[in-house]
């Protein structure tokens, strides 16, 4: 049994994570905001999050999870780099002493792996290895670090742990990790090598802040300037073991052969890969890995260009969609939602922020229309609330059970795990309690969401619950506001009218976590709307 988030119905309220704390659920930014996904190469299936209180969640029960096909492959299929170029190894040093070795990354995703894989080659050729792991609170998803020690001889290493300004290679598995205080006080500018993934594992911080930013440029930026320009190398991993070999689980073999081919690990490549044999595990892939990790380190831009379409994973930041298109896909959106007159009074109000904004005198911040961005964007977020008509035409689309079917396989059946007011019961303090349905589910979704004319109609059996109405009523409100202050708007209030219009960000959820986050943002909204007038 797997479970699966409907980004398309999910409100990124993160409910789910506070209330499993799971590491497995994680950012996923799309056009219409931040979202939950499953790393499903990560998730336990331990099923918590479920519990969360959204309907975007549905669980795969039975059937298996589809082979993940890389990009790119050999002919035959297999997950070997197609027709890599030949290309030399690195220049080989002498070993006269110890050479320490410290691995930083997230617990869970083979940072131990990658430190017995070096000791045990340095084992094969007769070297000196002493290994020790250590890790912060929680094994999985807390910050690991893996010592590492090569020497020419065992007599020759007289410590067990990579000390203070006496690293010699840094293999940063994690951004955060590595740029954390008890990695970074192991670097010397002098003598310390560091290898970077670029790619920031979401932390615990996530879990309760729904809102939490990548540091990634800023952990980069400390990594850098506590080493030599020339000692620093780094790699997208994340989005390179994706496309190449369709799983993010070949990140970290993939930063050793990146690590390697630089000429910072004092092993020879048939011992390396004699290890990855001995471990057991998926030993083609990793080596693939591996191989591929020596070949972004030997042509950078050559492996760009091999992987561009890999840059499906990053996600354009929202406010950098052009407005005529923010405003026609949410345009085609409310017609889905309810109809083209719905729609066109979403332009039309729109269209008037936009002219008043552009008739703006003196200010510079205006120039660029973020109060007509904003507007865009909010005024859709509170006119497309999820009731129960639009959770069913979400589940039923075509984009959901496109989704399903590329993940999975076999012979599998869905259950989703709703409150449905009408049917749910109560706790003692009034709140709704999720219930599992099953397949039969998807059926009674594609009879209610063509139901969407009754939406908001004395024959909507819905419209009367107490959410409901507060869903219309700030649609009013934050229209009335916006628009009583259109023929003032000036220089000086211009930046209190945007604060006030991106406050339905913060409105997010279904049901009691939709009330407490409106609750907190309540206090704000009445501010800033006597400020205005």
């Amino acid at each position: 049994k797997r479970v699966v988030i409907n980004d398309l119905v999910c409100e990124g309220c993160g409910d789910c994570s506070s209330i499993s704390s799971c590491m497995s659920i994680e950012p996923l930014e799309t056009e219409w905001g931040r979202k939950r996904q499953i790393n499903q190469s990560s998730c336990n299936k331990d099923t918590s999050c479920v519990n969360g209180f959204c309907p975007s969640f549905v669980t795969v029960e039975g059937g298996n999870l589809r082979p993940k096909k890389p990009a790119l492959q050999t002919d035959s299929g297999r997950l070997t780099p197609p027709q890599l170029p030949d290309f030399p190894e690195p220049a080989r040093f002498d070993l006269h002493s110890a050479w320490g070795i410290l691995i930083a990354g997230v617990g869970g995703t083979g940072v131990i792996t990658i430190g017995q894989l070096l000791g045990i080659a340095a084992y094969l050729e007769g070297k000196g290895i002493v290994t020790q792991d250590s890790g912060g609170l929680a094994q999985k998803g807390g910050a690991t670090w893996s010592h590492v020690f090569i020497a020419p001889t065992q007599d020759a290493i007289r410590t067990t742990r990579v000390s203070m300004a006496s690293a010699d290679l840094v293999i940063g598995c994690d951004p955060m990790v590595t740029a954390g205080k008890d990695t970074l006080l192991r670097m010397e500018p002098n003598r310390t090598h560091v290898v970077l993934n670029t790619h920031t594992a979401p932390p615990a911080a996530f879990i309760h802040n729904p809102d939490w930013a990548d540091p990634t440029s800023q952990c980069t930026e400390a990594i850098q300037s506590a080493v030599a320009v020339d000692a620093f190398a780094s790699i997208d991993a994340h989005a390179l073991a994706t496309h190449t070999l369709g799983d993010t689980l070949y990140t970290n073999p993939m930063m050793l052969g990146f690590a390697w081919q630089k000429g910072w690990v004092p092993l020879r490549l048939e011992s390396l890969l004699r290890a990855i044999e001995l471990n057991g595990v998926n030993v083609e892939e990793n080596k693939a890995a591996f191989a591929w990790g020596r070949y972004a380190a030997h042509d950078a831009a050559a492996v760009q260009t091999l992987t561009q379409p890999a840059q499906g994973v990053h996600f354009t930041k929202p406010d950098k969609t052009p407005l005529p298109e923010l405003i026609a896909k949410r345009m085609a959106d409310l017609t889905a939602y309810q109809n083209v007159a719905y729609a066109h009074e979403y332009q039309r109000f729109v269209n008037q922020v936009q002219i008043a904004e552009q008739g703006l005198q003196n200010c510079p911040t205006a120039s660029k229309l973020p109060l007509t961005q904003a507007v865009a964007r909010y005024l859709f977020k509170l006119m497309a609330f999820k009731d129960e008509y639009e959770v069913a035409r979400l589940h039923t689309g075509a984009g959901f059970m496109e989704k399903i079917k590329s993940e999975f396989e076999g012979d599998y059946s869905l259950r989703y795990h709703l409150a449905p007011p009408l049917l749910a019961r109560r706790t003692q303090d009034g709140k709704l309690i999720k219930q599992k349905y099953g397949a039969w589910m998807h059926t009674a979704f594609a009879l209610l969401a063509p139901l969407k004319v009754l939406r908001g109609t004395a024959f909507d059996p819905f419209g009367y619950s107490a959410e409901r109405k507060q869903e219309r009523a700030l649609i009013l409100d934050y229209c009335n506001t916006i628009a009583s202050i259109l023929p003032q708007l000036n220089a000086s209030n211009h930046a209190t009218a945007l604060a006030f219009a991106k406050l339905p960000e913060q409105i997010r959820g279904f049901g009691h976590v939709k009330a407490q986050h409106l609750a907190k943002v309540r206090p704000q909204w009445v501010a800033l709307q006597k400020e205005l007038h």
